[in-house]
């Protein structure tokens, strides 16, 4: 049976620990109301972007412009994995990591390239033998610039077709306690307008023409799309480390009421073992 002095050092590094996952809780929250804040605001322009592109596709031929051509088989595939650059978020980095490398095996690709988004990811990527295109980290993604960057890289190579596909495996938020791991096509984007597409029910004059604006937006679209995706998982990182972080503290308060509880009985029987000897000793003396 452990002795009362270290009952009650457990109990102080218990308390300690406590203290630090409510401000690991508090920090989360700040910062889930800033990226909720840019997701958001990210939403309606991709929702008005996607619904632009849908417009203009139904007047032009969309199998003319080369980041809408679907090529089958798809040989060479980029996957791209966004996870966080830390841990003590739950299940939120083994959940997508689990997915990515589902989503691999279950559409056997004749050549796989990872693009690692979030430490977790590329430090567990690097000690598998799936060759890893670049590992950036979430604290610079998050930037409107780096996005560009990747989708102007993966737009470069699908063009020159070096990859047939780029798909990307991420964390959606969907509410405080709820994250969904999303498998989504990237490029090419063919199936994007299909549900949209059809018989314009207005006729729009464009300028300089609607194959030219389709050349420019669809770059942007990709970009975009990349960011919104980012922006996501941001927000559903700072979910799970808030949901984790309250899990742990009112865990850690149910062990120091339990150790508190067990100190108590083993003080009170050291307690009365003395009662019972000081009264032993006295009837003996008698």
């Amino acid at each position: 049976m452990p002795s009362t002095i270290d009952i009650r050092r457990r109990i102080r590094s218990v308390k300690n620990t406590q203290q630090i996952t409510k401000a690991m809780k508090m920090v989360a929250a700040a910062k889930l109301r800033r990226a909720q804040e840019r997701m958001f605001a990210a939403r309606p322009y991709a929702a008005g972007l996607r619904q632009v592109l849908a417009s203009v596709s139904t007047r032009v031929d969309i199998n003319a412009h080369p980041l809408l051509q679907s090529r089958e088989p798809e040989r060479n595939v980029v996957v791209i994995v966004v996870t966080a650059d830390r841990g003590l978020c739950g299940a939120f980095n083994s959940n997508v990591i689990r997915a990515a490398q589902n989503f691999i095996r279950e559409h056997n690709f004749e050549s796989v390239e990872l693009l690692t988004i979030g430490r977790k990811a590329g430090d567990f990527f690097k000690r598998r033998p799936i060759p890893i295109r670049e590992n950036v980290f979430v604290a610079q993604a998050l930037s409107i610039e780096v996005a560009r960057r990747i989708a102007d890289g993966l737009i470069k190579d699908f063009i020159e077709e070096k990859i047939d596909g780029v798909y990307v495996v991420y964390n959606e938020f969907k509410s405080l306690i709820a994250q969904h791991v999303r498998a989504e096509r990237l490029l090419p984007i063919v199936s994007e307008f299909d549900a949209t597409a059809g018989a314009p029910s207005i006729d729009y004059l464009y300028e300089p023409g609607p194959e030219q604006i389709l050349s420019d937006l669809l770059p942007k679209h990709i970009e975009f799309q990349l960011y919104r995706v980012l922006l996501e998982s941001a927000a559903a990182e700072q979910g799970a480390r808030m949901t984790a972080m309250e899990a742990a503290t009112k865990n850690a308060s149910d062990m120091i009421n339990f150790l508190t509880l067990t100190y108590n009985r083993i003080r009170q029987a050291a307690i009365t073992k003395e009662i019972i000897e000081i009264v032993s000793g006295a009837s003996a003396a008698q």
